[in-house]
């Protein structure tokens, strides 16, 4: 009999409460029911009367029903099946047949704060719970100088997997060459790797301007760039560059883990370049799109390999700069729960690279 290594049963995979996650995008929730899953928890959202999102536990509690099924009514969610309604705050307000809506005494549906920002609805992960701090805000997408580009794309791995992914340097040369980067030319430049209570970056000194059609397109005359990769809790990855005053690109990654092995993104690229922001995101759209299908196509096949084999083994080295302290803020955070943001560095360490 055969004994399988500890290592071998291992599936990065952390559980995060009392964090905020990206839902929907607001355009999304109308005027019927929305279901989408949370950590392996199935929610339904809907709009209340005033308009404001609401975010219940996807079950009737009088038999269990899907609330996605059903409809919404004068800004109450009512299951398809009996047509009991809840309010956003979880509260049965009417059940049909009934005298008095006062003599239901029903159980309350679990219910989870839920609020709108930046043009996304936000669920609070812990239900019951009245948040502390507000959620993750997108920068720049109000400032008039700046055009951004929204994608919406889900993948077939671990949150940690697609978080890594999104920071990762080393691959974009050999998964995405030709796009952003190549193999011709390499240069030896240092990254500044710094962790905080509640995120981590890496800033990449010296590097000259990414090769490919979209570092083409950032600093078309070439030039040194100021480049930073960063995650913050739970669950943001955004990667900066800027070029002078001219070129500045800044994309945004909220991804709301939907289940163990389903992670998706909400992307928001905005950016401010030498050209008409209508003519280069007519460049960048399809290049971005070809560039996030190529990663889920290896993320998928990644965490099919990991559960054919039964779990991970990784073998790192110091070019995996973010991926440690990526996953040890998740820990921290899944055992923990929220962690308060803290602007002192906890640690740094400087590695040198060839890009």
């Amino acid at each position: 009999m055969s004994v399988r290594s500890p290592l071998a049963r291992r599936f990065s995979v952390a559980k995060l409460p009392d964090h905020w996650f990206v839902a929907c995008r607001s355009r999304a929730l109308r005027g019927q029911p929305l279901g989408m899953t949370l950590q392996g928890t199935p929610l339904v959202l809907f709009r209340g009367a005033d308009g404001r999102p609401g975010a219940l536990e996807d079950r009737c509690p009088h038999r269990n029903a899907p609330l996605s099924a059903g409809r919404v009514r004068s800004g109450q969610i009512e299951c398809a099946y009996h047509g009991w309604r809840y309010d956003a705050g979880g509260a049965c307000r009417a059940v049909p047949g009934l005298p008095s809506p006062h003599q239901a005494r029903a159980s309350r549906a679990a219910a989870y704060a839920c609020v709108e920002l930046d043009g996304y609805v936000w669920v609070y992960s812990t239900p019951g719970v009245e948040p502390r701090r507000d959620p993750f805000r997108y920068p720049f997408l109000e400032d008039a100088g700046y055009t951004t580009v929204h994608r919406e794309l889900q993948v077939g791995s671990t949150l940690f997997a697609a978080l890594e992914n999104t920071l990762d340097v080393p691959h974009t040369a050999f998964l995405h060459g030709g796009l952003f980067r190549t193999r011709r030319k390499e240069n030896d430049i240092e990254v500044v790797v710094r962790r905080y209570a509640d995120r981590c970056e890496a800033e990449f000194i010296g590097e000259p301007r990414p090769g490919g059609i979209a570092g083409r397109l950032l600093a078309p005359r070439g030039g040194v760039v100021t480049h930073f990769d960063r995650f913050v809790l739970p669950s943001i990855a955004q990667v900066e560059y800027r070029l002078g005053s001219a070129s500045h690109l800044v994309v945004t990654t909220a991804m709301t883990p939907a289940a163990d092995f389903v992670t998706k993104l909400f992307v928001a690229a905005t950016f401010r370049l030498p050209v008409p922001g209508l003519l280069a995101s007519a460049f960048l759209g399809p290049i971005a799109g070809r560039i996030f299908k190529q990663d889920a196509w290896i993320l998928g096949l990644q965490a099919d390999n990991v559960r054919r084999f039964g779990g991970e083994r990784f073998a790192s080295t110091q070019l995996d700069v973010l991926g440690p302290q990526i996953w040890r803020l998740l820990r921290k955070a899944e055992r923990g729960g929220a962690s308060s943001p803290c602007e002192g560095v906890e640690h740094e360490h400087r590695v040198r690279m060839r890009v």
